[in-house]
């Protein structure tokens, strides 16, 4: 059995060239196959919105309902490190992201938590890594920027919004941020940025560079309705059981075969 995952053992990881397996759960059952497959990182996902809830955004979901979420998560693993989002309009101040990350920790037992956004969410990085809450960043497709984005689109194409997401993910790791999150940008913009940091990058659709990489659990388990997102892959096509598909994906992340060149954008 491995030792408990920290923010220390993901920096170990990132300085040796492991890649760091991280994936979404929302319930204490889940929790368990995850930990048992050897998940390294467990990140209660305001994504519940969409495939739990039923809603075609991740706006709905209150700060009540990650809690909710993030309690049944912590009482069903005790190894990896848990990882809870502040869903929209919870950290719009550096005061109301506190109090609400506060209740995340305190009574969800997440051990950091996650906010989408660039430079305009620094003061709110400083404000809450100061007052000894883990903050890891979230950059690129920003899901609850949905309709400010104009739809599910890959980010940072063009040489401005690349070098944007660059200058923003410097700023998140100078303010704090102990974690990156990168989301749907080309492969070789998130390698420059995996590069660049000094905190562990994890990317979802950002291509192989990066220094490790999460999905959606009902996407690598083919649950989801309608069509799969192209960054992701059904894990469970030639396994037996669903603990058997998070460990496939869980050694595919280490051993650096997934993903692979047709889950990377250009």
């Amino acid at each position: 059995m491995k030792n408990k995952i920290t923010l220390s053992t993901l920096e170990r990881m990132k300085e040796s060239g492991e890649k760091i397996a991280v994936l979404t759960a929302y319930d204490a059952g889940f929790a368990r196959l995850a930990e048992s497959a050897g998940v390294d990182v467990i990140l209660v996902g305001d994504s519940l919105g969409m495939v739990v809830q039923g809603h075609d955004s991740t706006l709905p979901v209150t700060v009540e309902e990650m809690v909710y979420h993030t309690a049944m998560v912590n009482r069903g693993c005790s190894k990896p490190l848990l990882v809870a989002d502040m869903p929209f309009m919870s950290h719009g101040t550096p005061r109301q992201a506190l109090d609400n990350a506060g209740r995340l920790m305190k009574e969800g037992g997440a051990h950091m938590v996650k906010l989408e956004g660039g430079h305009a969410q620094v003061e709110t990085v400083r404000h809450l890594t100061a007052r000894a809450v883990p903050v890891c960043a979230h950059l690129g497709l920003l899901p609850q920027s949905i309709h400010q984005l104009g739809g599910y689109k890959v980010q940072g194409r063009d040489s401005h919004s690349a070098e944007r997401i660059l200058n923003d993910a410097h700023e998140l790791q100078q303010a704090g941020a102990q974690m990156l999150v990168l989301e749907c940008v080309p492969e070789l913009l998130a390698r420059e940025v995996s590069l660049a940091l000094d905190i562990p990058v994890i990317g979802i659709g950002a291509g192989r560079g990066c220094d490790g990489q999460v999905l959606v659990l009902h996407d690598m388990l083919g649950i989801t309705p309608g069509k799969a997102p192209s960054f992701s892959r059904n894990f469970i096509e030639k396994e037996n059981s669903i603990e058997d598909a998070i460990r496939a994906y869980v050694e595919a992340v280490h051993n650096g075969e997934f993903p692979a060149e047709e889950h990377c954008f250009k």
